[in-house]
């Protein structure tokens, strides 16, 4: 007898008061595995075929001899979810925890696996040896979305040489110039970067089975942008250049002085330590502005620390990354008009920060 008769007739035999019921399970069951099997009941009573409603996408064929049976041989009770017999979930919350342990602090070569990236399968391994549970490659991607724990690029870094306790030492000095700086002073972040004709390349949404193509010009061509983010007002100013080299900086030191902040009885300004931040040239131009302007510099790769560091990764994200621009003049009217608008979505969200 196909299945749908068997339930044809299983469902003759309940009373209207249960019909009604499973009627309801289908539509409003806070349960969704209830819900689910309710509907393939209700389909199945329609004279649809066990293959008719896999290729709905509502469930695979199995699924529909296995929610068959279950209500011919039980009828409503057994529609209901069977998992919470199951007994004590094995991903609790000792595995959890141990999981985002393994994940934040440790790679596969740690636990004597050659592989240095984590898969599925072998935090299934390490979890097993540390806890005694094993669960499921399904169970174990339902655990990893539930802590948000993503497949995501690392960031690569470079370790910073100089000793820990001089490194704090230095960053808080800094901190502590943010917010004793006078008013009538100007205290800036400042970083250059650099711009290719020839496009990075990035992830982008594509249709399944193709790939999108980036026509490159072939030849490369570089601009160099240096700009300082005021760290009270959001304001970002830049200067470019052909060449990343100290006169790039020097035209930046001029126009902070006398073209950004005329009135401002100095400018403070925290940097890396770039060559061309402390190169000879730059010290006579230094020299030359007297007081007006004061180098404070970072440890050593540091970048984090540096607030204009996220301008240029959102700059990169929006222009450059990608991007179909046949000529360098076209690139650059692009990114001018980018940093144009970010100015003033970083001067209204600082305005909104002072004023919270």
């Amino acid at each position: 007898m196909k299945v749908q008769s068997r339930v044809l007739e299983a469902w003759k035999l309940l009373s209207s008061r249960e019909r009604r019921m499973v009627r309801s399970r289908a539509k409003v069951a806070t349960d969704a595995a209830l819900r689910h099997h309710a509907k393939i009941v209700l389909s199945l009573v329609a004279g649809n075929g066990a293959r008719g409603i896999a290729k709905t996408g509502l469930c695979s064929t199995s699924q529909v001899y296995r929610v068959a049976q279950r209500f011919v041989d039980e009828g409503p009770a057994g529609l209901v979810d069977r998992r919470e017999d199951n007994g004590e979930t094995k991903a609790d919350e000792h595995y959890q925890s141990v999981l985002l342990e393994v994940v934040g602090n440790s790679s596969p070569r740690q636990h004597g696996y050659r592989r240095p990236t984590w898969t599925q399968e072998l935090l299934i391994l390490v979890l097993q040896k540390q806890t005694g549970m094993r669960i499921s490659t399904s169970t174990m991607s339902r655990v990893l979305k539930r802590l948000r724990i993503r497949l995501g690029r690392p960031k690569p870094i470079v370790g910073c040489p100089w000793k820990k306790l001089r490194r704090v030492r230095r960053i808080k000095q800094i901190e502590r110039l943010l917010q004793t700086v006078p008013r009538d002073e100007v205290i800036v972040y400042v970083d250059e970067v650099d711009i290719h004709l020839n496009p990075k390349i990035g992830p982008d949404y594509m249709l399944s089975g193709t790939q999108k193509t980036v026509l490159t010009p072939g030849q490369n061509q570089k601009r160099y942008l240096a700009g300082a983010l005021n760290a009270r007002t959001g304001r970002l100013t830049w200067v470019e250049a052909d060449r990343k080299n100290s006169d790039l900086f020097i035209h930046q030191l001029w126009q902070l002085a006398t073209v950004d902040y005329p009135r401002a009885r100095r400018v403070h300004i925290i940097l890396d330590n770039y060559k061309i931040h402390s190169s000879q040239r730059t010290q006579l131009a230094l020299a030359a502005l007297g007081d007006r302007v004061q180098l404070h510099f970072l440890p050593p790769y540091c970048p984090d620390h540096n607030r204009i560091e996220r301008t240029w990764k959102d700059l990169h994200d929006n222009v450059t990354r990608n991007h179909t621009c046949r000529n360098m003049r076209e690139l650059m009217r692009e990114v001018t008009a980018y940093l144009s608008t970010k100015d003033q979505k970083l001067q209204r969200h600082y305005k909104t920060k002072r004023a919270a």
